[in-house]
Formats: C-alpha cells, sequence, structure tokens
C-alpha cells in the first residue's frame, strides 16, 4: 500500500482511458469540502505542465474560484446589475446596457468566460465595423467589456483578462471648431433678442456645459460675490418599468417575429429592420403607467472638481438681474401653471428648457449669424477656452476656469489659431536674424534742415569758381 500523500500535493497517473491525469488541491470549496481541480493530456510532459501551472496560481492567489463559469452575458448582467450600478452615473449605466446588448452578447455572449479568446474579440470587432459602426463606438464597447473582465480577474472568476491582449481599433479625436471671437459676438448678437439671450451668454462666455446651464438654480447664483455654483446638471434619463411584471407590461409593443422581406416600414434605416426581441425582452419603460426614474431629471456633476464655483464677469451682473426680473414678470402671468423648479433658465410656466428644443435653437442661431454647422459643445467649451488662449490667459488659469482636473485635457480644449501661429514665428524669426538696419541718413545741423544744408553748399562752389 503506498503511503498517503500530505496535503496540498498534487498526484499524476495514467488512467484506464489512455490519457495522463492531474489532480490538484486548490484549497477549500465555499462549503467546506476540499476543491480539487482535474487536468487531463496525451503525454506526461503536458499533464505536468498543466499540474505546476495550477500551483502556481494557487501558490500567487490567482486561480479561479470554483465552480462552473458563466457565460459572458451572464457575467454582463451580474456585473452591471450588482457591481457597476453602484458606481456609475445613471447616463453611463444606461449606455453601459445598451453597449451590452446590442454588441457584446450578440458578439461573444453565449462563451463561457474561462473560454473566452483574444480571437474571439477581434472577430466581434471586425464584425462591428464591417456592419458600419464607428470605431470610436468600438472602443467603447472594448472599454466595458474589459472593465467587467477586469473585475472578474480581480474576484478570481477567470485566470486571466483576455481583454488585456486585444489592440481596439485606433481613433482619429474629434478636432474641435470652436468661434473665432468675431463669430461668437454674431451668435450672441443673432440671439440678442430671443427669451433665451441670457442662456446663451452663459453658455457660449461661461464655459458651461449644457447640462450644467439648463441645470442651473438661482439657489446656486450669488450675485453680490459674482458666483455660479454648478452644484447639478439637467439631464434626460432612461425611464424604468414601475410594474411588479415587466415583461408583460411591454408585451404588446414587441415584435416577435422578423419582418418580411423588402419590409417598407424599415426602408432607408440605417442598420436595417431591427431584430425580433426574445420573449424575455422587458423594454419599452417609456410606456408603463407606473414607469419611475426617467425623463429630465436634475443630478449632481460627474466629478467634484465640476462643482467649483465659477466667477461671474462683473458686466454680466446687469443682464443676470434684468433677467430675474423678466422671469418673476413670467411668473406672475403664469399664475397657478407655474411649476416652481427654481432655474435660471425657464420655459413660460416654470419648468427647465428641454435640452432637445435647446439644441435646434442653436442650430438655428447659427443660420441666422451665418455661421457653417458645428456641435454645440464647440460653441461653448471649446471656445470659452480658445478665445481665453488668444486674450493671453495662462494654460493653468484656463484649466481652473474650465473645471479639468488635468492640464492634458484642457489642451484639447483650446485650439490655436492660424494668424497667431504666424505672428508666433514671425517673432521667432526676428530673434534669430534680425531685419536689415534702415540706411544712414546724415543728421541736419542743430539749426539748419537738409535743404538749407545743401544749398549753402552750392553757393560755396559756385563763389570757388568765381574767384579762380
Amino acid at each position: 500500500m503506498s503511503p498517503r500523500k500530505p496535503n496540498m500535493e498534487s498526484s499524476i497517473y495514467f488512467g484506464a482511458d489512455g490519457w495522463w491525469h492531474g489532480r490538484v488541491t486548490m484549497g477549500v470549496k465555499s462549503d467546506g469540502g476540499p476543491d480539487r481541480r482535474h487536468r487531463r493530456a496525451r503525454t506526461e510532459a503536458e499533464i505536468k505542465r498543466k499540474v505546476k501551472e495550477l500551483e502556481r496560481q494557487r501558490d500567487q492567489g490567482r486561480a479561479p474560484a470554483a465552480g462552473r463559469k458563466p457565460t459572458v452575458a451572464a457575467w454582463m448582467e451580474t456585473y452591471l446589475t450588482d457591481i457597476a450600478s453602484l458606481k456609475l452615473k445613471p447616463r453611463s449605466l444606461d449606455d453601459y446596457w445598451s453597449k451590452t446588448r446590442n454588441d457584446i452578447i450578440p458578439g461573444v455572449g453565449k462563451h463561457r468566460i474561462d473560454k473566452l479568446q483574444p480571437e474571439h474579440l477581434e472577430r466581434m470587432y471586425r464584425a462591428m465595423l464591417d456592419a458600419g459602426h464607428a470605431p470610436s463606438h468600438v472602443v467603447k464597447v472594448h472599454r466595458i467589456l474589459s472593465r467587467a473582465l477586469k473585475i472578474a480577474h480581480r474576484r478570481r472568476v477567470v485566470g486571466e483578462n483576455v481583454a488585456t491582449l486585444v489592440d481596439p481599433p485606433s481613433i482619429d479625436e474629434t478636432e474641435a471648431n470652436p468661434f473665432t471671437k468675431e463669430e461668437a459676438k454674431a451668435f450672441l448678437e443673432a440671439a440678442a433678442r430671443r427669451p433665451t439671450f441670457m442662456r446663451w451668454i452663459v453658455g457660449v462666455g461661461m464655459r458651461f456645459r449644457q447640462g450644467e446651464t439648463l441645470g442651473l438654480r438661482w439657489s446656486y447664483v450669488d450675485l453680490e460675490a459674482e458666483l455660479f455654483r454648478p452644484e447639478w446638471q439637467l439631464q434626460r434619463l432612461t425611464w424604468r418599468h414601475g410594474c411588479d411584471d415587466p415583461q408583460a407590461c411591454g408585451q404588446r409593443l414587441h415584435r416577435f417575429e422578423p419582418c418580411p422581406p423588402d419590409c417598407p416600414t424599415h426602408k432607408g434605416y440605417k442598420r436595417g429592420c431591427p431584430k425580433p426581441r426574445a420573449k424575455t425582452c422587458i423594454k419599452h419603460a417609456s410606456a408603463c403607467p407606473e414607469r419611475k426614474d426617467g425623463g429630465l431629471t436634475f443630478t449632481r456633476p460627474k466629478t467634484k472638481k465640476s462643482r467649483n464655483a465659477v466667477p461671474i464677469p462683473p458686466v454680466f451682473i446687469p443682464f443676470l438681474l434684468d433677467h430675474k426680473a423678466q422671469q418673476e414678470a413670467m411668473r406672475e402671468a403664469a399664475g397657478e401653471l407655474w411649476q416652481e423648479h427654481d432655474v435660471v433658465f425657464s420655459r413660460p410656466d416654470g419648468r427647465p428648457l428641454d435640452p432637445r428644443v435647446d439644441y435646434e435653437e442653436f442650430k438655428e442661431l447659427l443660420k441666422k449669424a451665418g455661421i457653417d454647422d458645428r456641435r454645440l459643445y464647440d460653441g461653448s467649451r471649446h471656445t470659452a477656452g480658445t478665445i481665453l488662449n488668444e486674450l493671453g490667459v495662462d494654460m493653468p488659469t484656463i484649466m481652473e476656469i474650465l473645471r479639468h482636473t488635468q492640464i492634458s485635457q484642457t489642451r484639447r480644449y483650446v485650439k490655436g489659431r492660424s494668424h497667431l501661429s504666424k505672428d508666433a514665428m514671425r517673432r521667432m524669426g526676428e530673434f534669430f536674424v534680425p531685419p536689415p538696419a534702415p540706411p544712414s541718413v546724415p543728421e541736419p545741423g542743430p539749426t539748419e534742415t537738409r535743404s538749407e544744408t545743401a544749398d549753402t553748399r552750392a553757393d560755396r562752389a559756385r563763389r570757388r569758381r568765381r574767384i579762380r
């Protein structure tokens, strides 16, 4: 009888099935029983390599947890429901869910998470690009999946985060197209006669994002200290079901059968006809009679730096006082229909401005001012940073005004102007090669002009000839 092996020692043997087998004690399961892992191989050398790899993972504390591993789809649901929801803002969480349902689960969702290979991700990314997705979209999907796999690796659900072995598509950074000083003035002149004029003054002249501007409240405006405190922002969040059975609630709106060939309903759609819904679909929360947590909502800015107080230019104070008086007149005219939200920029009934309507107005003002089309972000944040730079404000100060956490982020917001670059290079050239000095001209005497001096010399020459 062979002696009993010490605890935690592995065993290797050749089985009757013609395979080499190895068993490694990894520790204890959650129920208290021993956690013995099994490996098999065709050769003794191969089984020894597999056993040593398991022992190395055990000794380094990196061994995957015991039990059958979930699929990628199951892990993503666990990650988003129980882990990411504790940290992410609602809008970010909605974006994670959207890309998971539409891209990650159809692409690699059926793979077991411990069997996922880099080649699987590369094929998914290539298919997404072939389907017309922008490289930036694919990169976002890669980051979401990589983050989920990182948590799985940290919790020893998998032995390695395979997303770190894959290079996502490279993306070209979107070039900023801010207003010039002349365009900024033309834009504000186009908005001058509108009730929302002060909103554009704040948005273009004070570096606020759209959500921060529309979410400003009078409670956080200190006109005496000349400070705005952007403690809140206005965002449109996705509705959630408030009923007990979301699946039955939205069933009447589900499409379970594929569209017929040459479907006229979705003709011209970029992605074609929508895929049929699964029987377990719980979407259409916006139609739920008890819907919740959606629509226009005041939320906190993403970072603490974003809530820093912003100085108000003193010349803006009279405009703000006049705007507040006009809003008081609107409140009196609305009477009982007024809905108090304490917002600085409101509709005639007191509700906050709708971001969609605000965006459409921005596009209208661009046309009215004769400015080429551009993003709303370019007309506010990028414009403010660039004009501050043109006015000679140093980069650290611009960083503080824009409430950035890194100077590199500020540099992406500040776009150089060609005329400033030409002037700078002109001065650089004159530093190395000074321009030629003008030709020297003899200065006239203290009491003579140049013409008088020339006439005197001519007279003297004539007198000399007469004497001779």
